[in-house]
């Protein structure tokens, strides 16, 4: 015990702590010994320890919970581009399965979580599947738009009268090219368009007495001549199969029936070689 009697005394011993305010008034003393000064010293640096401690924790908390945030959001965004892919697998396979083109083409207007998920990966399943769906259908865009363009089958149900080509014309006797195909029917006969346009023309026009010319696109335009009634106006929009007229004999004409051509790039074809289709 007597080693430790200098320690006691040292630790014992007090020490006076002033605190001077700024103003005037009298200073604060403050006595204590060693030993509690060096305990409140230690109490201090633990609580400031445990102090900082906390704080680092709440930020690596709130990091974490703004990364769950975030990885629930694309976890969210994932699941909802599968739904889609999903769906467009589907109805990509509901198409091709209607076994020809002209079906295929029609049909483009008719209207699960097992765990943890690699979401990196996902993204790039994602994205290779995506440009595959979009460019199936970016192709299948483009030859719905050819297909719709494109003339197919005659504008009325009547009896082929005369043909593309040279022939002897029934009012001239004369031998005279003849730039499309004539069609006969009653006269009030409705007749279709036989592709997706624009109406370009509809009035009269000479010895072709009313006509009607669509633009399709493509290079592709269609004249239904010596109309009984024009029934759409320039600039209307007209789908397939859709009555744009009625027959009639008006123009040089010796009877009621439709002249029909059929122009590619100004150039004039044979409308024979579209009839193939049928109009749907």
């Amino acid at each position: 015990m007597q080693k430790f009697r200098p320690l006691f005394r040292k630790l014992s011993t007090t020490v006076t702590i002033m605190l001077v305010p700024h103003s005037r008034r009298s200073s604060l003393n403050f006595r204590m010994p060693y030993a509690l000064l060096g305990l409140l010293l230690l109490f201090a640096g633990v609580g400031a320890v445990y102090t900082i401690s906390l704080t680092y924790h709440a930020l690596d908390l709130y990091a974490m919970k703004q990364k769950y945030t975030q990885l629930t959001g694309q976890l969210q965004e994932m699941k909802s581009t599968i739904k889609s892919l999903k769906e467009s697998e589907s109805e990509f396979k509901r198409i091709f399965s209607l076994g020809s083109r002209k079906k295929v083409l029609d049909a483009m207007d008719a209207p699960k979580d097992d765990g943890s998920i690699n979401i990196d990966e996902l993204k790039l399943q994602v994205a290779e599947s995506m440009a595959s769906v979009s460019e199936i259908r970016e192709f299948l865009a483009k030859e719905r738009d050819v297909y719709r363009a494109t003339p197919q089958g005659v504008p009325v149900d009547g009896q082929f009268s005369s043909g593309f080509g040279m022939r002897v014309h029934p009012r001239y006797g004369t031998r005279m090219f003849h730039s499309g195909i004539d069609l006969s029917a009653p006269r009030g006969t409705p007749i279709h368009a036989t592709a997706d346009g624009i109406i370009s023309f509809s009035g009269w026009s000479k010895g072709n007495g009313n006509i009607v010319v669509i633009v399709h696109g493509n290079g592709f335009s269609t004249i239904y001549a010596h109309n009984t009634k024009n029934l759409m106006k320039v600039g209307q929009t007209v789908k397939r199969g859709q009555e744009i007229a009625t027959i009639g004999s008006t123009g040089v004409s010796t009877g009621p029936h439709v002249h029909y051509e059929i122009w590619k790039n100004g150039e004039r074809l044979n409308p024979k070689l579209f009839e193939g289709a049928g109009r749907s």
